[in-house]
C-alpha cells in the first residue's frame, strides 16, 4: 500500500498546487505508515524537486495523446499507475483538473472519495477525513471504508514543507487510450498567480461604477504582488473576465489576505471567500453585509481610499 499524488504540471512546470498536494500526501502517508509517491504526466521540467516535499519516488508517464488534458485519458493513465504502484490512496489538487478527475477515478477504481478536503485524515481503526460544508459554515467528517480512496486537496489549505531532497525521476509505462477530443486552440491566462493558489487577492465589485475605473485596482494589486478578482455581477456584465469571478458560482479561494473593494458581500460571494485568513473591506455603505465578515473595514469612498492605500504601500516599500 502507498499514497499516490498526481502532481499537476501546467505547461510542463511544477507549481504550488503540486507542492501542496505532495506535502499533504507525505503527511497522509505518515498517518498510514507507508510511502508517498508522486506521479507526473506529460513532458515535465524539474519533477525531481517533488522529493523535497515528501515524495520518496517520482514517476513520469509521457507519450502521444498526453499533450492536452483529457479527463478520460488522464483517468485511465492515473488509475493504471495506481494499480502498478500498489497505491490505495490517490491525492489530487482540488482545482479545475482535479475536480474533473476525482469522480472518474473513484468510479474507475471502485473507491470512496472526498472532494475538497482541507485536513489530514485520521486512521485510528477507520479512515476519516474532514472538509468544509454549507459554504464553510460547518465541517463534515467522512469515513471511507473502501480499500481504495481518492482525495482532492483545497488550494492554500496546506502549506508546502521541505522535508527531503530531490529524487531521480523514473519513467512508468502504461497503456494510453486514444482521446475522443480534438483540441483546436488553448487560451490560458499568463503572467499572474492563479486565483486558487494566490496568497494575496484584491477584488472589486459594482462599486467601481465601470470597467474604465479598474486601473486603481490593478495598481494596488501590482504594488502588493496580488492577483485581481471580481464579484459575479462584474463578470456577468463583461467588465472583467470570468476567470476572475470569485464566489459560490465562481472560484473558491483561501488567500492569506483578501481585499474587497466596492463589494456588498452577498452570501453567494462570501461562500467563495470566507476561508480567507484576513478580509479587508472598503465600502461607503455602512450597512454592507461584508462588514460583518471583515477582519478590518473602511467605510469610505473607494475612489479616495484605494489610491491613498496604494501610495502608502509605495512609500513603505521605498523606505524598506
Amino acid at each position: 500500500m502507498s499514497v499516490l499524488v498526481y502532481a499537476e504540471s501546467p505547461e510542463g512546470n511544477i507549481k504550488k498546487a503540486a507542492l501542496e498536494a505532495v506535502s499533504y500526501g507525505h503527511k497522509v502517508a505518515q498517518v498510514l505508515g507507508t510511502d508517498c509517491i508522486a506521479l507526473t504526466v506529460g513532458s515535465v521540467n524539474g519533477a525531481g524537486v517533488l522529493g523535497k516535499y515528501g515524495a520518496s519516488k517520482v514517476y513520469n508517464i509521457d507519450g502521444a495523446g498526453l499533450g492536452h488534458f483529457d479527463s478520460q485519458v488522464y483517468t485511465a493513465v492515473i488509475a493504471q499507475a495506481a494499480e502498478k504502484l500498489g497505491a490505495d490512496v490517490i491525492i489530487l489538487a482540488h482545482n479545475a483538473k482535479g475536480k474533473a478527475l476525482v469522480g472518474r477515478l473513484a468510479a474507475k477504481l471502485d473507491a470512496g472519495s472526498v472532494a475538497g478536503t482541507n485536513a489530514i485524515p485520521t486512521n485510528d481503526g477507520s479512515f476519516k477525513v474532514k472538509k468544509n460544508v454549507f459554504s464553510g459554515k460547518a465541517i463534515a467528517e467522512y469515513e471511507i471504508t473502501s480499500t481504495k480512496k481518492v482525495l482532492s486537496l483545497i488550494g492554500n489549505s496546506f502549506q508546502p514543507e521541505e522535508v527531503g531532497s530531490d529524487v531521480a525521476v523514473e519513467s512508468l509505462s502504461v497503456d494510453i487510450p486514444a482521446s475522443k477530443l480534438t483540441v483546436k486552440e488553448v487560451d490560458t491566462v499568463k503572467g499572474t498567480v492563479p486565483l486558487p493558489e494566490a496568497e494575496l487577492v484584491v477584488s472589486a465589485g459594482r462599486g467601481m461604477k465601470g470597467p474604465e475605473n479598474w486601473g486603481i485596482i490593478e495598481e494596488l494589486a501590482t504594488e502588493l504582488g496580488a492577483t485581481t478578482a471580481c464579484s459575479r455581477p462584474v463578470a456577468d456584465t463583461g467588465w472583467r473576465p470570468h476567470h476572475e469571478h470569485v464566489g459560490q458560482t465562481g472560484v473558491a479561494i483561501r488567500p492569506n489576505l483578501y481585499i474587497a473593494v466596492g463589494i456588498s458581500g452577498a452570501i453567494q460571494h462570501l461562500a467563495g471567500v470566507n476561508s480567507s485568513k484576513v478580509i479587508v473591506v472598503v465600502n461607503k455603505d455602512p450597512e454592507a453585509p461584508f462588514f460583518k465578515a471583515a477582519d478590518y473595514g473602511v467605510c469610505a469612498d473607494l475612489f479616495d481610499v484605494v489610491p491613498k492605500l496604494t501610495e502608502a504601500i509605495k512609500k513603505f516599500k521605498a523606505n524598506k
